[in-house]
């Protein structure tokens, strides 16, 4: 393993990133509503949110354009997602959250196209987290009705999600405390 000068940060920002995900899509999926929604909001302004951009801004430090903007990024999302329902509420009406997701769709997206250049772990998270947020996008748009079973289609797909990214958190930290592969990630897409 190369001498970096910085601990790799991407497993802090994938289990930020499971742990927020698992407590909201329990919620989501129909399981625990407030207990799922009170501890997703704590976990979205520090862990999901504080803890991940962190985790981004160490990134960029080690070069890593992908991770950089991804945990940045999904930082933020939290942190918007913390202030949308804290400080929004009367706007909940209005499609806002509807918007807000289909924003979220649409750059997880071409992040998933990115990911396809990372390791099948990543790109898992990334093609579930796309599917999750069209499933929430959908059930939470006013015009479409706010349908009940497209929130919680997100839910569960949000639930692997969060499985997919802890996994990857722990391959992280475990083969790197071990100094070598006992979690596959899967291979490492080359470039030509």
């Amino acid at each position: 393993m190369a001498d970096e000068k910085v601990a790799d940060p991407g497993p802090l920002g994938l289990a930020g990133f499971a742990m927020t995900t698992f407590c909201l899509s329990t919620a989501n999926a129909g399981l625990w509503k407030g207990a799922g929604v009170a501890s997703a909001l704590s976990l979205a302004f520090f862990y999901g949110g504080i803890a991940q951009l962190l985790a981004g801004m160490m990134e960029f430090v080690r070069k890593n354009t992908f991770a950089a903007v991804a945990f940045t990024s999904y930082g933020a999302f939290w942190l918007a997602f913390y202030a949308l329902v804290n400080f929004q509420k009367a706007l909940g009406a209005n499609n806002s959250v509807g918007i807000f997701l289909l924003g979220w769709a649409i750059f997880t997206f071409y992040m998933t196209i990115a990911a396809m250049k990372v390791n099948m772990a990543v790109l898992t998270v990334f093609v579930l987290l796309t599917v999750t947020f069209i499933f929430l996008t959908i059930g939470n748009w006013n015009a479409f009705g706010a349908h009940v079973d497209w929130v919680k289609a997100g839910g569960w797909t949000g639930l692997a999600t969060a499985a997919a990214a802890w996994y990857a958190s722990a391959a992280g930290v475990i083969n790197s405390t071990h100094g070598k592969v006992v979690l596959p990630v899967g291979p490492r897409a080359t470039n030509p």
